[in-house]
């Protein structure tokens, strides 16, 4: 394999790794300072709320008996393969594609290192408007949504613009 397709995974790694530090150790905070369940006010529609989630997003199978933690590890660290053959496949630069992957790739394990470990992934971060409550979460899924949208955002806008240039490029 060319060392130039090689570069983008080993420079870029350091992002998701960084990211998955900071997921740990905002969890480990949210263990250690809160109180299970007991919200915490932060400011106007913000709490720090310790709550543990042993499904997936919004506690899907969360009451399943514990097979779930098993299966989501395994998704979670397929989908992580996925991602870095992906990363190291596209050009050794920074876009939105490689950003994106990095911010997909550091929630998907910080929240693996979760359920290997504890059997249930660490949320505290509550945001409400008057009494709704939005899912509990944490920094690795904040990673994860704003990788999606940002994946997404790069392959319907991004690269077809990117696609329309090249071939206005070669025509001229």
């Amino acid at each position: 394999m060319p060392s130039s397709l090689m570069q983008t995974a080993v420079k870029t790694l350091w992002f998701a790794l960084l990211l998955i530090i900071l997921d740990q150790l905002t969890k480990y905070l949210a263990n250690s300072y809160l109180t299970f369940a007991e919200p915490v006010a932060i400011m106007p529609y913000l709490n720090m709320t310790l709550i543990y989630n042993e499904g997936a997003a919004f506690s899907f199978l969360a009451d399943m008996g514990g097979w779930q933690r098993w299966f989501f590890a395994a998704l979670a660290l397929s989908i992580s393969g996925v991602l870095i053959f992906w990363l190291r496949k596209l050009p050794a630069k920074w876009t939105a594609e490689v950003f994106a992957i990095n911010l997909i790739l550091s929630g998907a394990l910080g929240n693996v290192i979760d359920r290997v470990l504890f059997g249930k992934v660490t949320d505290f971060i509550d945001f409400y408007i008057g009494s709704w409550h939005y899912a509990t979460f944490n920094v690795a899924d904040i990673a994860i949504s704003l990788g999606a949208v940002l994946l997404i955002y790069s392959e319907f806008f991004v690269k077809p613009k990117q696609g329309k240039q090249a071939k206005e490029e070669s025509n001229a």
